[in-house]
């Protein structure tokens, strides 16, 4: 729906949808933190910046050009091609096997921050300090400088 729909709004709004269920297919391999990261930064900020970016298009049926029938027809064309060889590829890939002894505690928001916080802190430390001095860097480029006040007769 995200590729079909015709209002770019409502493809943003699909997309959503996709996100979260890619953080459901997330869910299911048991990997809950990387499900909640996926949505915080995907569905929430991703798509914040989509929306503001259709927003500041101008997005006018007059102004948009038509593409030519051929290139529609090639376009078909290419992506019909490009079904078939990935039905051609799915059709010779085995299946995997299932595993023997899954461990149902590796994705776990507990196990990760114990590896993050015991085998990679100083890295981890690092770069919060890192993303600290760039946020900081960031806010002073984007700080406008006081001018000193002009008197009131323009000179």
């Amino acid at each position: 729906m995200t590729v079909l729909s015709k209002n770019p709004v409502h493809s943003v709004i699909y997309l959503i949808g996709c996100f979260f269920a890619i953080a459901g297919h997330y869910l299911l391999l048991n990997a809950e933190f990387l499900a909640v990261v996926h949505i915080i930064v995907y569905a929430g900020a991703i798509m914040v910046l989509f929306l503001s970016t259709l927003m500041l298009m101008n997005l006018n049926d007059e102004t948009e050009q038509h593409k030519p029938a051929l290139a529609k027809i090639g376009a078909v064309i290419a992506a019909g091609l490009l079904m078939l060889v990935l039905v051609a590829v799915l059709k010779k890939a085995d299946a995997l096997p299932a595993p023997v002894n899954q461990d149902l505690s590796i994705g776990t928001i507990k196990n990760l921050g114990k590896v993050l916080l015991d085998e990679y802190l100083f890295p981890f430390e690092f770069s919060s300090v890192l993303f600290l001095s760039a946020m900081i860097g960031a806010v002073l480029l984007t700080k406008k400088e006081i001018s000193p006040q002009t008197p009131k007769g323009g000179f």
